[in-house]
């Protein structure tokens, strides 16, 4: 079960649920998954956490690939919406479009990929992902 919260109040949902349900399945992930909205200033701190980045960024994915009695829990996401904002606007897209693509992005990362260190895996495979998964067409 993938759960999504906005602790901002502005993030854009509508079929945020089905989408994450969708991306999950295609890439065959097993066990529940928090995919939570939040501000640059979380993103900042997170990011100097657990990457040694003082500046937020847009997504953030925490992998946890463990079992607990109440299941397996896959992991969580982190997405600043204000960066997403930002990056709709550069890019000419929607919002939405743009959530999407983060959520795309932080999942692959739960499912093992890292375009951190791979030659090209990732990227390659979510640009697949987003041609067959996405809106064709996306109006601001």
């Amino acid at each position: 079960m993938i759960q999504i919260i906005d602790e901002t109040g502005a993030a854009p949902l509508n079929g945020l649920q089905s989408l994450a349900d969708t991306i999950a399945s295609s890439l065959e992930l097993r066990g529940d998954v928090t995919i939570r909205f939040s501000t640059e200033n979380e993103s900042r701190e997170l990011n100097k956490r657990y990457r040694g980045i003082d500046a937020p960024t847009d997504v953030l994915s925490f992998p946890i690939q463990e079992e607990f009695p109440e299941g397996f829990y896959c992991g969580d996401i982190l997405i600043c919406l204000p960066l997403a904002q930002e990056q709709a606007m550069e890019a000419c897209h929607s919002l939405l479009l743009e959530v999407q693509i983060l959520i795309l992005h932080g999942l692959l990362h739960l499912a093992g990929y890292d375009h951190e260190t791979d030659n090209g895996q990732m990227e390659q495979l979510q640009r697949e992902l987003i041609a067959s998964l996405l809106p064709v067409t996306d109006h601001t």
